[in-house]
C-alpha cells in the first residue's frame, strides 16, 4: 500500500483545533486516499476479435488481487460521463475495488461499429469483458456490474447471460421489459416524443469522432467508417409495434430464473422505470433487494430535485462487500423493499424535496444519508449515521411479518413552505401556527373549499414535523 499522508499540526487553542486545522487535516486524509488508488486508460481486446474496446481502470495501489466493478456504456467515457466517472470509480478504488468503465463497441473511442441498443454484439462483448477482467492477476475473479439507465439495462441483461465471474449487480433506473416499460411504447401506444428524441440523441452521439490520442493515426478513417454506417434507430423501433422477438431480446422478464447474481434494484417515484424495481424484487430467484425514493432519472446521491438524496455509494458498498468479498454487512437482513412514502403536495412548477410520510412505518434500516443532502448530516462530519427520518417504509423480507407499529414524534408542527401566492393567504399563515381546532375554524371562516381546509388541517394537525431542510439535531 502506498505511504499515507501526515496529519496537520494544530495551531488552535488547547480545547480544540481551528477551522483551518480541521480543513487541512481533512485535505490530508483525502490526499492519502488518493495515493491508495491508481487509474489508467487501456485498450481491451478481450476476445481477440480485433475490435479493442476503450476502457479506463481505477485500482487500489496494492499488489493484492481485489474484486472488480464494471460500468459498460455507449456514453463516451472521455467526455460525456467523465465528470461522473471521476467521482464514482475512484471512490470504489479507494474502498478496495478495481473499477472499470468501458465504452461499448462503436461508441466513444472503442473500435468497431455500433449496431443497436442492447444488441447481441453488445452483450457478447460484455460477457467477454467480464471474463477478461476476472482472468487478470489483479482481480480475485469476482466481478460486479453497475449502472444507471442503459448501464442498468445491460447489467441485468449480462446477469441473464450468467457468466461465472459475475456475482452481483446494482441496477438503477432500468427496466426488465423493453417493450412495455421503456421509451418506445407504453401499453402498445407509440411514445412519439421520447422515441424521436432518444433516437436523435444517440444518432448524434454515435456521429462524434474517437479521440486521436487514444485510437492513433487511423482515427480519421475509423470516424468516416462510423459516419457511413450510422443510422437512426427510430425506424427500427417503429417497425416492431408489438411484443415480438426484437423486444423479447434483452427483456429479463421473459425468464427471471436466468439471473443467479445478487441484484440491488434502485429507482425513483418520479422515474418511468420505477415499477421495474417492484417486479425484480418479487420475481428474481436469487438475492434481490429494492430501494425506491422520491428521485427522478438520476443517481440518488446527486442531490438533484426531487430529494432528499441518500448515500447511494455507501449502500452499494454494503452490497459489493457482501457478494464480492464475503463480508457480513447485514444486507441480507434488510427488508426486501425500502420505499420513500410521500405526503400530498400542492401543485407547483417544481418540487425541490418531496414531503416525507408523517410517521415511521419501517422495521428495516433507512438507506444511508447522502453527504450532499441538506436535510441530513454527513457521516464524515459526526463519525456516526444520522438519526433516521420518518419517511421510509419497508416491505419485510420474511413472508407474513408486519411492520412495527407507527409512532409519532412529540415535536411541534412546522409550517410547510408553500408558493408565494399561497403563503400570502391569511388562512395559510394562521393554520400553520395554531392548533387543529383553530385551524379548522379559520379555514371555515374563509372562502376556501372544504377540500382545501381538510388538507390544511392535516398539515397543521400532524404531530410530526414536516421536512424543513435543516439537519437533525
Amino acid at each position: 500500500m502506498a505511504g499515507g499522508g501526515s496529519s496537520a499540526t494544530g495551531t488552535g487553542s488547547a480545547t480544540g483545533r481551528t477551522h483551518d486545522d480541521r480543513r487541512r487535516a481533512r485535505d490530508d486524509r483525502e490526499r492519502d486516499r488518493d495515493r491508495r488508488r491508481r487509474d489508467a486508460s487501456r485498450r481491451l481486446d478481450p476476445d481477440a476479435r480485433r475490435h479493442p474496446l476503450h476502457a479506463r481502470v481505477w485500482a487500489p495501489a496494492t499488489d493484492e488481487p481485489v474484486p472488480a466493478l464494471l460500468e459498460y456504456l455507449p456514453y463516451r467515457l472521455d467526455d460525456w460521463t467523465a465528470p461522473r466517472d471521476s467521482e464514482r470509480h475512484p471512490w470504489y478504488a479507494a474502498h478496495g475495488y478495481a473499477s472499470i468503465r468501458v465504452d461499448i463497441r462503436g461508441t466513444g473511442s472503442s473500435d468497431g461499429l455500433f449496431v443497436d441498443e442492447y444488441s447481441a454484439q453488445e452483450l457478447d462483448d460484455g460477457v467477454a469483458v467480464i471474463e477478461w477482467i476476472a482472468a487478470q492477476a489483479w482481480c480475485t475473479g469476482a466481478v460486479g456490474v453497475f449502472g444507471i439507465s442503459w448501464g442498468g439495462f445491460n447489467g441485468l441483461q449480462l446477469a441473464a447471460r450468467a457468466p461465472e465471474a459475475l456475482k452481483a449487480v446494482v441496477t438503477v433506473c432500468s427496466t426488465d421489459d423493453r417493450f412495455d416499460n421503456d421509451v418506445h411504447y407504453m401499453g402498445g401506444a407509440v411514445l412519439g416524443i421520447d422515441m424521436a428524441a432518444w433516437g436523435a440523441t444517440m444518432f448524434a452521439f454515435n456521429s462524434r469522432p474517437p479521440r486521436p490520442e487514444v485510437v492513433g493515426a487511423g482515427w480519421v478513417g475509423r470516424w468516416r467508417e462510423r459516419l457511413e454506417s450510422n443510422r437512426p434507430m427510430t425506424p427500427t423501433w417503429l417497425a416492431h409495434q408489438e411484443r415480438d422477438d426484437y423486444w423479447r431480446h434483452g427483456s429479463v422478464c421473459e425468464d427471471y430464473s436466468s439471473i443467479d447474481a445478487a441484484v440491488l434494484a434502485v429507482g425513483g417515484w418520479a422515474d418511468p422505470y420505477r415499477d421495474a424495481v417492484l417486479r425484480l424484487v418479487e420475481n428474481l430467484p436469487g438475492p434481490a433487494k429494492g430501494i425506491v425514493g422520491p428521485w427522478s432519472h438520476q443517481y440518488p446521491d446527486r442531490g438533484l430535485a426531487p430529494g432528499p438524496s441518500i448515500g447511494f455509494l455507501q449502500e452499494t458498498l454494503r452490497w459489493w462487500d457482501r457478494w464480492l468479498k464475503g463480508v457480513d454487512t447485514g444486507v441480507e437482513a434488510d427488508p426486501a423493499l425500502r420505499a420513500f412514502l410521500s405526503d400530498s403536495e400542492p401543485p407547483a412548477t417544481s418540487y425541490p424535496s418531496a414531503p416525507g410520510a408523517g410517521s415511521p412505518r419501517s422495521r428495516g434500516r433507512r438507506p444511508s444519508p447522502s453527504p450532499r443532502s441538506p436535510c441530513c448530516r454527513s457521516p464524515r462530519s459526526t463519525g456516526r449515521p444520522p438519526r433516521a427520518t420518518p419517511s421510509w417504509s419497508a416491505r419485510p423480507s420474511a413472508p407474513g411479518s408486519t411492520p412495527a407499529a407507527s409512532s409519532r414524534s412529540a415535536t411541534r408542527p412546522t409550517c410547510h413552505r408553500t408558493s408565494a401566492r399561497r403563503t400570502a393567504s391569511p388562512s395559510a399563515s394562521t393554520c400553520c401556527s395554531t392548533s387543529r381546532s383553530t385551524c379548522s375554524a379559520t379555514c371555515s371562516s374563509t372562502s376556501r373549499s372544504r377540500a382545501t381546509c381538510r388538507t390544511r388541517t392535516s398539515w397543521c394537525g400532524s404531530a410530526t414535523s414536516r421536512p424543513t431542510g435543516r439537519p437533525p439535531s
